[in-house]
């Protein structure tokens, strides 16, 4: 049986790059969630957590 719907191809590639794109995001972001914090930025930050207690 045809498929009568215009551009139904276009729109099926299109969901599938969408979800695509949608699963290369999420890794990437578990990726950056994951790694570690430098040494060197968290103590930049208690520095500044000491700097901001003194009000």
């Amino acid at each position: 049986m045809e498929d009568h719907r215009k551009g139904a191809p276009a729109l099926d590639e299109a969901r599938l790059r969408q979800q695509a794109i949608g699963v290369k995001l999420r890794q990437m972001f578990d990726e950056v969630v994951n790694e570690t914090v430098p040494d060197e930025f968290l103590e930049i930050l208690r520095k500044a957590d000491k700097a901001g207690g003194k009000d």
